[in-house]
C-alpha cells in the first residue's frame, strides 16, 4: 500500500472506524438523515481545492458519517425524529451506548452539510449587513481572516474552526477539535473550514496554511449573508 493510500485512510477518521465506506447512491441512505447533493460539480472551486478531493470528501467521508449516524439512530426512534441541531444540543442524555458515535458523525454531518453550502463560489468579500459585522466584531475582512487562518493552523491534529453568529447577529470565532461543533453548546455558526487532512492532503500534503490561504477564494459569499439572515431571524438549521 503507498504512503499516499495509508494517509487517506488514517485520515477518514471515525467515519471508517466505524463503518465501512458505502458506495454512493444518488446522495440517498437508508434513515432520517441523508446526504445532501453539493449543488456545484467536483471541479467548482478548482484550482483551490481539487475535484478529487470534493469527490472523496463529500461521497465517502460524508456518506460515512450519515450511514453511520443512521445506523446509530435505528433503535433509538425519538433520537431518529429530531432536528440535527436539537440532537447535538442534547448529547449528555444520550445513551452512552451511542454517545460518542453520535458526536462523532452527527457533528460530522452538520459541519459537512455547512461546508458544501458555503463553496463553490468565486470568493471577493462580502457585502451590505454581514460585511458591517465582519468589521465591527471581527475587525474586518482581511483581520477576520489572518485570525481565522491562524486558528486553523494552531489547531492541533483534526478539526474545524468556525465563525459563529448568535440571533442578534453578533459574530466570534473559535476552533474545535474533530467534528465537534458550537451547535454542541447551542451556538448557531455561519461558516467554518474542515481542517481535517483528508480536506487538503492530496493537493497540499503537510501544507495546511496554504490550504487555509485559498480556500478564501471559493467562497460563496451571497451564500454566506444568506446564513447569516437566516441565523438572526431563527431560520438557520446547521
Amino acid at each position: 500500500m503507498s504512503v499516499l493510500s495509508r494517509r487517506m485512510i488514517l485520515s477518514a477518521g471515525v467515519g471508517l472506524l466505524v463503518a465501512p465506506w458505502p458506495k454512493p447512491v444518488a446522495g440517498q441512505t437508508a434513515g432520517p438523515f441523508t446526504l445532501p447533493a453539493l449543488g456545484y460539480g467536483f471541479e467548482a472551486n478548482e484550482p483551490h481545492i481539487d475535484a478529487q478531493t470534493m469527490m472523496i470528501h463529500h461521497d465517502r467521508h460524508h456518506a460515512a458519517y450519515v450511514t453511520t449516524l443512521n445506523a446509530a439512530l435505528k433503535d433509538h426512534g425519538q433520537l431518529a425524529d429530531l432536528k440535527l441541531a436539537s440532537l447535538l444540543g442534547r448529547l449528555s442524555s444520550l445513551p452512552d451506548s451511542i454517545r460518542m458515535v453520535v458526536r462523532n458523525t452527527a457533528g460530522g454531518h452538520a459541519n459537512h452539510t455547512m461546508f458544501w453550502q458555503i463553496m463553490g463560489g468565486k470568493g471577493g468579500a462580502p457585502a451590505g449587513a454581514l460585511a458591517a459585522a465582519i468589521d465591527r466584531d471581527l475587525g474586518g475582512l482581511t483581520a477576520m481572516q489572518t485570525a481565522f487562518n491562524r486558528a486553523g493552523v494552531g489547531q492541533f491534529g483534526s478539526g474545524w474552526v468556525f465563525v459563529t453568529v448568535t440571533n442578534q447577529g453578533k459574530l466570534g470565532l473559535t476552533a474545535r477539535p474533530n467534528q465537534d461543533t458550537p451547535l454542541m453548546e447551542g451556538t448557531a455558526v455561519l461558516m467554518g473550514n474542515d481542517v481535517w487532512e483528508h480536506a487538503y492532503y492530496l493537493k497540499y500534503q503537510n501544507r495546511r496554511a496554504d490550504y487555509l490561504t485559498a480556500w478564501w477564494n471559493v467562497l460563496d459569499w451571497a451564500k454566506i449573508s444568506a446564513r447569516y439572515d437566516a441565523a438572526m431571524d431563527g431560520t438557520l438549521a446547521v
